[in-house]
């Protein structure tokens, strides 16, 4: 097993990742910014190393500062938790470069998934369900782009190829606006990615967001844990997931699974993953892969009863996966809150000290947070400060207690989004099931 490990991530996951080193018996480094000194894995960890100022660019992406607190502690692996550095195939690179265990994927395959034309082609080879699009990036052959969106059928989506977190992509319903739209994204993808590639995808008007959780070994071993729905969205960015998604078919979700599971196989995956679908009337719909572990992992991880942070650590201890398939066993329904330093109304970041934090408790509730009474939320970093999950033997039961703990939790001195989600629970649509992508920003007045 891992004897050492750095913690290149902040906040709750870096928590997270603390907590399942501890029940490993794997010492820990955590890696700080001179304004996180006060974070609780920070205080908690065996070691801690400042690695730079606030800014992240400074900080928790700046390469060399981590790959040296790794070298300076005589650690053997590092955990890039999500964000900051956790899907950059440089860095990963780096990593193993420099003698280190990079706890997720292996560069190669973070490059593969991370450039969406050809993580497409790689899902289509392995039998996974895609959107219809451009089969390819587009050149400035504006008729051959014509007639691209011609035989989709407008609406079309103009996305970047080495794009994430919604961004970079323009919707166009029309001809007369594809032109325009195609060197719009374009530059907009080379200023903010890099990478100034395109595609063209079917835009679907009403789907859910369906993802599929997967582990994988390097011994050619993969299973699915299952999916989660995370459809309730704003602006594309999640603010509650559940699961299992209300209304799938049994068989329908073991035959995407296993596809996902024997794409795994087929790319030579490592470690934990996410498969992203768009799904509408009964047909799923591959969008990109998360080559790391998900903010919204703990629903999978209360309805399977598999902590997924451990199972990253064993695979990357180079052990074979501890689960087959026919182990897997999906109890009751769980759904999560990600509690956000922000103002509920018009969602500006909400930094600053907090006086009191009270945790909520009782049957199936679980709370991931880094927050304390006495924390100062900095203005650095994104408003994220905790997730409030609760575990139910049915999904009317899950809400009930998620509603309950919601009224319970006590964050004072920062406004946050607690109010949001206590609506949304509430909300005749939500409660029922199945609600679109679009749904909470048309029940804002976003769209």
């Amino acid at each position: 097993m891992l004897s050492k490990v750095v913690i290149a991530n902040r906040g709750e996951i870096a928590l997270r990742i603390l907590r399942a080193c501890r029940e490993m018996g794997i010492r820990t480094v955590a890696i700080h910014s001179s304004v996180d000194r006060e974070l609780k894995h920070v205080r908690l960890a065996d070691e801690s190393v400042c690695i730079g100022p606030p800014p992240s660019g400074q900080s928790y992406l700046n390469i060399p500062a981590v790959i040296s607190a790794a070298e300076v502690t005589d650690a053997v692996a590092i955990h890039p938790g999500y964000g900051f550095l956790s899907e950059n195939a440089d860095f990963a690179e780096q990593v193993e470069k420099s003698g280190f265990i990079f706890i997720g994927p292996r560069p190669d395959t973070i490059r593969l998934m991370g450039d969406k034309v050809s993580a497409i082609a790689a899902m289509k080879a392995a039998g996974v369900p895609c959107v219809p699009g451009s089969d390819g990036v587009l050149t400035e052959d504006m008729e051959q782009n014509f007639r691209i969106a011609r035989e989709i059928g407008y609406p079309v989506i103009i996305k970047a190829a080495g794009g994430g977190g919604g961004r970079g992509m323009r919707v166009v319903h029309s001809e007369a606006a594809l032109h325009n739209a195609i060197t719009l994204t374009c530059n907009e993808a080379g200023a903010a990615f890099g990478n100034d590639k395109v595609y063209m995808e079917k835009f679907l008007e009403n789907p859910r967001h369906i993802e599929f959780q997967v582990l994988a070994d390097e011994h050619g071993h993969a299973i699915h844990l299952g999916e989660r729905d995370c459809s309730m969205q704003r602006r594309h960015q999640k603010v509650l997931e559940e699961a299992p998604a209300p209304g799938l078919p049994r068989n329908l979700r073991n035959k995407i699974g296993e596809r996902c599971a024997q794409a795994c196989r087929e790319i030579g995956y490592r470690g934990a993953g996410t498969f992203e679908f768009l799904y509408e009337n009964g047909e799923f719909y591959f969008i990109e892969m998360n080559t790391r572990v998900q903010v919204e992992h703990p629903v999978t991880e209360m309805i399977t009863g598999i902590d997924i942070v451990k199972e990253q650590l064993h695979i990357a201890a180079g052990e074979p996966l501890r689960y087959q398939q026919k182990d897997i066993r999906f109890t009751g329904h769980a759904i999560e809150c990600r509690v956000n330093a922000e103002d509920p109304n018009n969602f500006m970041p909400s930094p600053g000290l907090v006086n009191r934090y009270h945790a909520p408790g009782g049957p199936g509730i679980r709370v991931d947070t880094h927050l304390y009474s006495g924390y100062r939320v900095p203005p650095y970093y994104d408003s994220l400060i905790g997730k409030l999950i609760a575990h139910g033997e049915s999904r009317e039961s899950a809400i009930a207690r998620l509603s309950t703990a919601l009224d319970e939790m006590v964050v004072d001195g920062i406004k946050t989004n607690i109010p949001l989600h206590q609506s949304l629970l509430k909300d005749a649509s939500f409660q029922k099931g199945g609600t679109s992508i679009h749904y909470l920003e048309k029940k804002l007045g976003l769209m």
